[in-house]
């Protein structure tokens, strides 16, 4: 009789298998190799010839074309393609999956543990992730969430792999996955918009490109150090910059008159609802 999904631990030596080799699964595969995985133990199933010849090249892993033949024997499979198509590929693998007991770790948006389990046939351990782009420098961010299959050493397993990739925080209710999609899944792109229209508004300043560019692109980035860095909140570090009818304050003032932060919150509220939809289209 199979061991349950409970019991079913991937040790050090057991392959891990990657279905889809774009940019997130190489920054986990970089990530893991670079802390002492062997390329030989991780396999990568990707159906585009010139990135799975990369990821061969570059990391020493074990590629192909068949999605079977990368999860064959391997006790750790990462979900690494697109939402639209994560049914018809946990469906082809369902047979496996029920033999096998795999550790399944996705980071498709939008998709719920419960409907790939269901998608691989039932009985299986199960970890939802909601990486980021600054994944691909090691700086990311992953909301992880786990099925009630899915053991401590299987939470322990999964946070090691993304952990490749940058922090990690696990959400207890699965409902909560959209906002981490919402607010770090997407987040980025938020912070892309601001600085490009920090940028937009200084070159209407008369600032020349290149000055411009450093000089937003700089403070974006020791801003988020001072956050990161520092012993003081957002709100804190606001303060402290404000001074009393300076040029800071003008500028706040001009965003709290716009609404910014309802505007914000619309926002991320609009990414958590589109999630959710995404879930339901796919279902």
């Amino acid at each position: 009789m199979p061991p349950s999904p409970e019991s079913r631990v991937p040790s050090p030596a057991d392959a891990i298998a990657f279905i889809g080799g774009g940019n997130m699964a190489r920054s986990l595969v970089g990530g893991l190799v670079a802390r002492g995985t062997p390329g030989s133990s991780i396999r990568v199933a990707e159906p585009v010839d010139a990135l799975r010849e990369a990821l061969q090249r570059d990391f020493g892993v074990v590629a192909t074309a068949d999605n079977a033949q990368a999860v064959a024997a391997a006790a750790t499979w990462v979900l690494a393609v697109k939402p639209q198509v994560l049914r018809n590929v946990c469906e082809a693998l369902a047979s496996q999956a029920r033999g096998q007991r795999p550790l399944v770790i996705s980071i498709a948006a939008g998709i719920t543990a419960i409907q790939i389990e269901r998608w691989l046939g039932g009985d299986v351990a199960v970890v939802r992730c909601m990486p980021n782009t600054p994944a691909l420098l090691g700086a990311g961010v992953t909301g992880l969430f786990a099925n009630d299959r899915v053991d401590a050493a299987g939470r322990q397993a999964a946070e090691t792999l993304l952990s490749a990739a940058g922090a990690t925080v696990w959400i207890d209710d699965e409902v909560r996955m959209d906002a981490v999609t919402a607010v770090s899944g997407s987040g980025p792109a938020y912070v892309f918009l601001l600085a490009e229209a920090m940028q937009a508004a200084a070159l209407a300043e008369g600032l020349e490109p290149e000055a411009a560019r450093t000089l937003v692109l700089q403070t974006v980035l020791g801003a988020a150090r001072m956050l990161t860095e520092g012993d003081a909140d957002a709100a804190e570090l606001r303060r402290r910059v404000t001074s009393p009818n300076g040029t800071t304050q003008a500028a706040i003032e001009t965003f709290e008159a716009g609404g910014f932060r309802g505007l914000v919150g619309d926002a991320i509220h609009a990414a958590a609802e589109r999630g959710r939809q995404l879930s339901a289209a796919n279902d």
